[in-house]
């Protein structure tokens, strides 16, 4: 293994310079705190740019956003939401399905940056013992919720959804919130490397499912220039996605496929050698 975990990225930095080895990070994080600062503009400064929160919210208080786990989790539940709440959820769902996969978990959800952060001191203190979670877990938990909310007839993943909740911190304050997310901080930083996005997110799960036949997604340009450096897989959240198309045999695509995939980008950022890229599923060019 040519850098350890800790320097990820570090060929291709001095290669390609700062910019080029955290573009898509860059993007990222300003996609993040855009999304936040439209919650925000209302509270404190009265121009209502999204009103509400990640569960639920308004554009400019016409065009209406449901997350899609607590729409299932109403209709599971035996509750069926409004028109309103109906129309947010399809419209989510839509943008989701035909985008990219588990764009929200890498571009959107606030949480991200907080998992983020646990995965760089990881990578910095050179801690490597993790546990032994499998990564169907989340879509047991997803199952779980759902069943749990048609039995109880409650919403019971809201009771303790990180990532709403984490959005109303920075109107409301941490106050009780502040454990929640210390935990999955803590838990991501000692226990399991991406342990809640990798491991135990039902969001996560349920929005791989919705985009698992989407549009957007990274394409290993040429196997060929690949020199096992193992920097994509130090530092993508979910490296078993890589597996098949970077050292897949000859007749398996060369596209990310699988739906675990959060289209980070972070694997074309810190690979020195230039072999990923965005593209589309249609593009089986060099296959």
């Amino acid at each position: 293994m040519a850098n350890a975990p800790k320097y990820a990225g570090r060929e291709a930095r001095e290669k390609w310079g700062v910019w080029y080895a955290h573009r898509f990070l860059f993007w990222r994080r300003l996609s993040q705190l855009s999304i936040l600062a439209m919650f925000l503009s209302g509270p404190y400064f009265g121009l209502w740019i999204l009103k509400g929160n990640y569960s639920g919210s308004l554009l400019l208080e016409t065009v209406p956003f449901t997350d899609p786990l607590i729409t299932a989790e109403s209709l599971a539940s035996g509750h069926l939401p409004d028109s309103l709440t109906l129309i947010g959820a399809a419209i989510i769902v839509l943008f989701y399905a035909l985008v990219g996969s588990k764009v929200f978990c890498g571009w959107v959800c606030p949480l991200n940056m907080v998992t983020d952060t646990a995965a760089w001191l990881r990578r910095k203190l050179g801690i490597r013992q993790t546990a032994k979670l499998s990564r169907g877990l989340r879509y047991g938990i997803l199952l779980m919720i759902l069943i749990g909310s048609a039995l109880s007839g409650m919403l019971l993943w809201e009771w303790i959804n990180p990532v709403a909740a984490l959005g109303r911190t920075f109107v409301f304050g941490l106050g009780a919130t502040a454990w929640l997310i210390l935990v999955i901080f803590l838990f991501d930083l000692l226990i399991a490397e991406h342990g809640w996005c990798g491991h135990l997110c039902p969001m996560g799960a349920m929005y791989g499912v919705i985009g698992s036949k989407s549009l957007i997604r990274i394409k290993v340009i040429d196997r060929t220039k690949c020199d096992n450096c193992m920097d994509c897989y130090n530092i993508c959240p979910e490296p078993q996605v890589l597996r098949s198309p970077l050292h897949g045999k000859k007749d398996e695509s060369l596209l990310v496929l699988s739906k675990d995939c959060i289209s980070c980008g972070r694997c074309i950022d810190v690979c020195a050698e230039k072999v990923f890229k965005f593209s589309t599923r249609f593009d089986h060019s060099g296959e």
